[in-house]
């Protein structure tokens, strides 16, 4: 009989234990001190730049402005084409790829004074989305109308990660210059904060990944095992109690 209990008090502390390691894994930034206040620099953010497929608003006005109208692809945008560049009325083609939305409004301004009267260009990205899928609570396509977002912005826009995701394994997919990087992004550690990734760019998806306990929710198999443990669990203290 001794022998029964003290399995059944191994089970129990097995359990226990098990929730306890659970609950280490679900707090974010955990080697961030959060009882006192900090700073650092940022040191790893870069301006988005355009690339091909990328659909960009421009606007022009100056003091003739009847000088310069393209109203068709005011409302549609200004596609990208595979060289890397734009057609704009009166100058042409002029090359976008590469260059920061405030860099091709300064080029594309300076060609204008050639025919307007003090031109002003502004440049907007119309097509910046991330996805974000998996186990979170709003798994979508998300619009982005500036021109910085963030892992943790993507994630709360998703609605937060469920209790059930992983956390220290969240899969970033960026496509750059024609080749496709899979990246882990560990969103329980504050080194996310000075990651190259932790600023995402157009198009970038970020998977999160459930763990075995989302699928034991739904799987007959694991659920009956987790019943069994808990009853296990139950029998131990009875039996400990009717023996003092």
């Amino acid at each position: 009989m001794k022998n029964k209990i003290l399995l059944l008090y191994a089970i129990t502390a097995m359990l226990l234990f098990s929730a306890c390691n659970a609950y280490k894994n679900v707090p974010y930034f955990q080697d961030l001190d959060k009882s006192k206040q900090s700073s650092e620099d940022i040191k790893n953010f870069s301006p988005l730049t355009i690339q091909k497929s990328d659909i960009l608003g421009i606007t022009v006005s100056s003091l003739n402005p009847k000088a310069y109208s393209d109203s068709s692809a005011r409302l549609s945008g200004y596609l990208v084409d595979q060289h890397g560049e734009i057609r704009l009325p009166l100058i042409g083609k002029i090359p976008a790829e590469g260059l920061t939305t405030g860099v091709l409004a300064d080029q594309i301004q300076e060609k204008l004074r050639t025919y307007l009267r003090e031109p002003a260009v502004t440049v907007r990205m119309l097509n910046f989305k991330v996805s974000v899928m998996g186990d979170v609570l709003k798994p979508d396509v998300y619009k982005i109308l500036s021109e910085r977002v963030t892992v943790t912005e993507a994630l709360t826009m998703a609605g937060d990660l469920n209790i059930t995701a992983k956390r220290k394994n969240i899969l970033l997919i960026r496509e750059v210059d024609g080749k496709r990087e899979f990246i882990p992004i560990d969103i329980t550690s504050a080194k996310l904060f000075t990651s190259p990734y932790y600023y995402l760019k157009n198009n970038d998806v970020l998977y999160v990944q459930p763990d075995k306990t989302k699928y034991a929710s739904v799987d007959g198999g694991y659920r009956t095992v987790s019943l069994v443990l808990s009853a296990l669990s139950i029998v131990a203290i009875v039996l400990s109690n009717s023996l003092r």
